[in-house]
């Protein structure tokens, strides 16, 4: 059960030994809060947001309450609020300036006397918690649902805290972190919204035979590093890059993992490779263009999505065969029946209307093995 209680912090207490260290954290109230522990975002807010809540303050306005956990070893660990606590602390030291309509930009340093003292001696609400880490973490899930909502990483990250992944975030969700420099160009999304750790542990789990992302986490948990899963995505972007060495756009945020799990240990001609991934790209019959590099490496043609007959063409068809299915010559109603090329793509046909034959859906399916 956990037991909260309210208590009002000053600002200036709040800064006292404020630092912000890539190895050693982010540290304030005199050395004893962890404003980032492990299972927290990075920070996000923009400028416009950050200086929003330097405003709130020097306009006398109360802040939305804040949560602390307070440590066994009398330290604390914020829960929720690490977004404002940063962009008080950075706007002190001088991190970013706010603007005023008639005195122009404004930095903690050029602010009135006046304007300072209200500034630092301004009382936060915080709430400190105590309980179990069940408890503190059952709450963190509760109180951010009316802030800005977690991601299902971050979730996963703060229900599996510990030194894997701290390791795992040091290599996946920070800004110019490894991932990004070796791999940005085949990755969706962003390191900093836990986009890149999701994709990997993703694949990981994937590789492990593991069926859920939390269940690999948990089975990792207390890895002294991530040193192994790194090492994985390392091989996955080597091979990318070995296997088809020219880049495209359509490569970016395709299952890299599952093709590397797959065929990352074939011997494959990569200048054969280009040859039909440039004539393919060029092929008008082909809608899925990032399909194409599984597919010259599968051949499976369920890898590639191609154009679709329009209605027009299908009507045509229809009358012309007086709605009788091809196949198995029994009469169908046009939307009982399903287009079908009648020379395959592969063997050259085209989606024109001379290509055009009508099936019923049963004959159609059995025809392509769906």
């Amino acid at each position: 059960m956990m037991n909260i209680a309210p208590k009002f912090i000053k600002i200036a207490d709040l800064i006292e030994g404020y630092s912000n260290d890539a190895e050693t954290g982010v540290k304030g109230y005199g050395g004893k809060l962890d404003i980032r522990p492990p299972y927290q975002r990075e920070f996000r807010y923009d400028i416009k947001q950050q200086q929003a809540v330097i405003n709130t303050i020097l306009s006398g306005y109360p802040l939305n309450i804040m949560y602390w956990s307070v440590a066994e070893d009398g330290n604390y660990e914020m829960i929720d609020g690490q977004q404002r606590t940063l962009s008080i602390c950075e706007f002190y030291t001088h991190g970013f300036n706010i603007e005023d309509k008639d005195r122009g930009t404004l930095y903690f340093s050029t602010l009135t006397n006046e304007e300072k003292n209200k500034f630092l001696n301004y009382e936060l609400t915080i709430y400190f918690c105590e309980g179990t880490d069940k408890d503190k973490l059952d709450w963190f899930r509760v109180i951010n649902i009316a802030g800005e909502k977690l991601l299902d990483q971050e979730l996963l990250n703060a229900v599996y805290t510990g030194p894997f992944v701290t390791d795992a975030r040091r290599h996946f969700s920070k800004n110019g972190c490894p991932a990004y420099k070796l791999g940005a160009d085949f990755l969706n999304g962003s390191a900093i919204e836990q986009a890149y750790l999701s994709t990997i542990l993703k694949w990981a789990a994937r590789h492990d035979g593991i069926a859920k992302v939390d269940d690999y986490m948990a089975q990792h948990q207390f890895d002294p590093n991530a040193n192994k899963l790194w090492a994985y995505f390392v091989s996955i972007i080597t091979w990318i890059r070995s296997t088809f060495p020219k880049y495209r756009r359509e490569m970016k945020g395709l299952d890299w993992g599952a093709m590397f799990d797959e065929f990352g240990e074939g011997v494959y001609d990569t200048d054969v490779l280009e040859k039909q991934i440039h004539d393919l790209m060029e092929d008008d019959e082909i809608m899925k263009k990032s399909g194409i590099y599984r597919y010259v490496l599968s051949e499976d043609l369920r890898d590639l999505s191609f154009r679709t007959f329009d209605k027009k063409q299908k009507r045509e068809a229809y009358e012309r065969q007086k709605g009788i299915c091809v196949h198995c010559g029994k009469h169908f109603e046009l939307e009982e029946m399903e287009a079908d090329h009648i020379t395959p793509w592969k063997d050259g046909g085209t989606t024109v209307a001379e290509n055009c034959q009508m099936l019923c859906r049963n004959c159609n399916r059995i025809k392509g093995g769906k």
